[in-house]
């Protein structure tokens, strides 16, 4: 008798821990962690925090979607964005760093969907993370916002539902440098380039080389280089560059490649023998100084950095982000900002619509041909079926200036989106060899 109480006791002890094991498992699916998981939108953000290119672009993007993520939640942002949160839910945030190329971003990506739970992830900068990821997006059907790259294959090679890009492709950073360098140097017929052997570089100079053509019948390409990514040292690269004579020598190089080269070519008179353009150069203006000489064409992937149009949004921006990281934010901190904001837009939006919390579906019917003023003026997803962005674009010629120690621009011509984009009907580079049918510049 007593065996049988005993044994019956401790039956009962195991079935209450039983029972209460399985009410904690509940709790995390779905019961009262769940209703503090519904005041909040899990986010993953991914940018380079290590290696080459953490410092010149990973670590501004970051420090740009920080400080915004800080004034979402606070309700801090100049208006229309004013409210608390994102359609009344704070930010959440889960941070990757997009170090280690793109067979490690996809697994990554699986993380955060798959392990970490997140509702959404915005990030990425390389080209070649772009053209990897979205398709495992679309696998996993998790909304994901391309802050920034710039090789226009995304959209032009596929098309997505659940992915958005909220910056331009790089069509426009091309085009609007060979209307601006002809609009300087009329005769310029020789030209050569220094791009990086991926995605990015490639289309840049095939962009570049192809308006140049088109705008200037008599082109003649002198050379055309293409170093690995993050090569670091262009000693042959730039012997080639010096050795061919060109009139007029293009890169896209960025990060701590674009650094060395300007430092390399520069010391030995690259930039004094030919007219010399950075499409993507804006990025180092805040970090080079001095070593970047006067008159190099500068392009901003869009009117960002000191391109920037005023306004309360970027005047914010701007203050915010100088006080909080005492230094000038650079494109990369624009754009990651200008994808937060449009993610607001999107989702407050969609909530509207809806009288409630919205879908991820609504959420992607709302996102889809959103128009929205970021920090550096207005956005239009016109592009892409409604999933890429094109904006203004702007170039300009570095000056340094004594008085900030930081060098400016100088001669800056804006170009309106329709200049230098492509129509939503036709491929990029298909266009622009077309003699840019529709083009509107006035």
């Amino acid at each position: 008798m007593t065996y049988n109480m005993e044994h019956n006791m401790e039956q009962i002890r195991k079935a209450l821990a039983a029972a209460a094991l399985a009410a904690a498992v509940i709790a995390t699916m779905g019961g009262p962690a769940q209703a503090q998981d519904d005041a909040t939108i899990k986010m993953g953000l991914v940018a380079f925090l290590s290696g080459p290119a953490a410092g010149h672009f990973g670590i501004p993007a970051r420090n740009g979607a920080e400080m915004t993520i800080d004034a979402i939640n606070n309700g801090t942002l100049p208006p229309p964005y004013d409210s608390k949160g994102i359609a009344g839910r704070r930010l959440e945030v889960v941070s990757i760093d997009e170090s280690g190329g793109a067979t490690k971003q996809v697994t990554e990506f699986r993380n955060l969907v798959q392990r970490q739970g997140v509702d959404l992830v915005v990030g990425y900068i390389s080209s070649g993370d772009c053209l990897a990821v979205p398709a495992v997006a679309e696998e996993l059907k998790t909304l994901t916002i391309l802050a920034d790259c710039g090789t226009p294959r995304v959209f032009e090679q596929a098309s997505y539902k659940y992915v958005f890009r909220t910056g331009p492709h790089a069509v426009m950073d091309n085009v609007a440098a060979a209307r601006y360098l002809l609009d300087r140097l009329p005769n310029a017929k020789r030209i050569a380039g220094i791009n990086q052997n991926y995605a990015w570089g490639q289309d840049s100079w095939q962009d570049f080389s192809a308006a140049m053509a088109a705008l200037q019948p008599g082109t003649e390409t002198v050379s055309a280089q293409f170093p690995k990514i993050f090569a670091g040292q262009y000693g042959a690269e730039i012997s080639a560059l010096i050795v061919s004579k060109p009139a007029v020598v293009h890169s896209s190089l960025w990060g701590a490649d674009l650094e060395a080269f300007i430092v390399q070519g520069a010391g030995r008179g690259l930039f004094q023998q030919s007219q010399v353009i950075l499409s993507a150069g804006e990025q180092i203006l805040p970090r080079i100084g001095r070593q970047l000489p006067d008159g190099t064409i500068i392009g901003g992937r869009g009117p960002h950095g000191p391109f920037a149009p005023p306004g309360p949004i970027r005047d914010w921006f701007r203050a915010t982000y100088k006080e909080r990281y005492n230094t000038t934010p650079n494109y990369a901190a624009y754009k990651y900002s200008q994808a937060l904001l449009g993610v607001k837009a999107a989702y407050e939006k969609a909530a509207a619509a809806a009288g409630a919390f919205p879908t991820q579906e609504q959420v992607i019917a709302a996102f889809e041909f959103l128009e929205w003023t970021g920090p550096s003026g207005p956005v239009t997803m016109s592009l892409g079926y409604g999933h890429q962005a094109a904006q203004q674009n702007a170039i300009g010629l570095s000056k340094y200036d004594e008085a900030t120690g930081e060098v400016g621009v100088t001669d800056v011509v804006y170009y309106p989106a329709d200049c230098v984009n492509p129509p939503a009907d036709m491929i990029g580079l298909d266009w622009i060899k077309a003699g840019f049918p529709g083009a509107k510049c006035d």
